[in-house]
């Protein structure tokens, strides 16, 4: 509904000094303005595992391609080499090592008891005594044969209980010996362990590279050749650095690619192309601290292309940033992230969709009144803390403090403190005092 105006009574050679309008019901939209930029659903830069040339480039710039699509394939005999060389260090920390037994002692062994061989000269001379004819002699010699056996066999005692000291002595320094060996074979073996686990390592380090070879898609897009940098895919690691404890090294920062053609040699971590899912546009609009809690979930939006004049877009915030960063006018802004839908020309024609890196304006949509009780925005001025209007009451200006809602750029939402058909000042309400006639 359009809102009445009526000047004030002039002449016509002075310009009016007030204009007054009257209080309408009117759809009135506050909108929180901002520059934003195209991005993508996704882009990833693919780059080169290890040094080599280009053998095969299978796509164009601006080629549509699938996810998993092969789009190159590099020549690195280096890496192969060192895929050879880890294969061949994986094999041998896979054999075995073995240090046998604990080496055998055998244990001292004597006769149990006299040897036969003195048992039977003792026998002899015992036969021999017996023959002589002098009983005293004869007992005598008998007697000293019975002494000297049983100091022999005394001393074949003491003899044994040497012998078996020594062979107790023997068996602890066999099981010493053993759990010594037993703890040299647990040691090597968790150390070719440990050695194993670093030539797995490098072997599938080795492995992923030369896989990585083969350039593939990671998800569909639109390529383009060469690039700008990115993030490198990780370096092959050095296989003596491996197994000497070096860990994997640092992956190497992307570089810019040139030209990508076969043939053309390329370093390692060189950017070689890159994919850009356009399936689905968004936006990222940079909102100024002062509207940035206006702003929530679900605002829905226009936006304006200066690439596509006259085409109006429609877009949804689906998140709002927390971190603070340098707004282009010095002041700070916030990140607020919008989905972008199709567009349309002032005729309904359909407009073509925007590129990545576009630049944009929206105007996010933080209130909506479609009924509100509206006032032209001229006819609000502040007073102190109080927000005013001047309402015209039987010909003279009435003082009304008043809430607003939604402000748009032309009307604004009062809450309270007019309603509809009351006539307020729009031109001139800065000079008004309380009770100022007003024709």
């Amino acid at each position: 509904m359009a809102l009445l105006l009526a000047l004030s009574a002039c002449t016509a050679e002075e310009a009016p000094v007030v204009q007054t309008a009257n209080v309408a019901r009117a759809p009135v939209s506050e909108v929180v303005e901002a520059p934003a930029t195209v991005g993508a659903r996704a882009t990833a830069s693919l780059t080169s595992p290890a040094a080599g040339t280009v053998a095969k480039l299978y796509v164009s710039d601006g080629d549509t391609v699938k996810k998993g699509e092969i789009l190159a394939r590099i020549s690195a005999p280096q890496a192969r080499d060192r895929l050879k060389e880890a294969k061949k260090a994986d094999r041998q920390a896979a054999r075995p090592v073995s240090f046998g037994g604990a080496p055998s002692v055998p244990s001292l062994r004597l006769p149990n008891g006299i040897d036969p061989h003195v048992r039977k000269s003792f026998a002899q001379a015992r036969q021999a005594a017996r023959k002589v004819e002098d009983k005293a002699i004869r007992r005598h010699l008998l007697s000293a044969i019975d002494l000297a056996e049983r100091q022999h066999r005394s001393q074949q005692k003491a003899l044994n209980g040497i012998v078996g000291g020594l062979n107790r002595m023997l068996t602890s320094f066999t099981g010493q010996l053993g759990a010594g060996m037993s703890g040299l074979s647990s040691s090597m073996s968790s150390l070719q362990a440990a050695s194993r686990s670093q030539t797995r390592a490098a072997l599938k380090a080795a492995e992923e590279t030369v896989e990585g070879l083969t350039i593939k898609a990671p998800f569909g897009g639109v390529v383009t050749l060469g690039g700008g940098g990115g993030s490198a895919t990780p370096a092959l690691p050095d296989l003596a650095e491996l197994v000497s404890g070096g860990g994997v090294p640092a992956q190497a920062a992307g570089s810019s690619a040139g030209t990508i053609a076969e043939g053309v040699p390329v370093g390692q971590g060189e950017t070689l192309l890159s994919v850009t899912d356009v399936s689905e546009l968004n936006l990222r609009a940079d909102v100024d601290e002062t509207d940035v809690l206006l702003v929530e979930n679900g605002t829905r939006a226009e936006v304006e292309f200066d690439a596509v004049p006259g085409a109006v877009y429609t877009a949804e915030v689906t998140g709002v940033g927390v971190t603070p960063q340098e707004g282009a006018t010095g002041g700070v802004s916030y990140p607020v992230r919008l989905s972008l839908a199709e567009g349309r020309f002032d005729d309904g024609s359909e407009a073509p969709d925007p590129k990545p890196g576009m630049s944009a304006v929206v105007r996010m949509i933080v209130k909506e009144s479609p009924e509100a009780v509206a006032v032209p925005a001229a006819a609000v001025v502040t007073s102190g803390r109080d927000t005013v209007v001047w309402a015209v009451v039987g010909g003279r200006a009435e003082r009304r403090t008043v809430t607003l809602g939604a402000e748009g750029d032309a009307y604004v939402e009062v809450v309270n403190g007019v309603k509809v058909g009351d006539r307020v000042i729009t031109r001139g309400a800065d000079g008004v005092r309380q009770g100022q006639e007003i024709p």
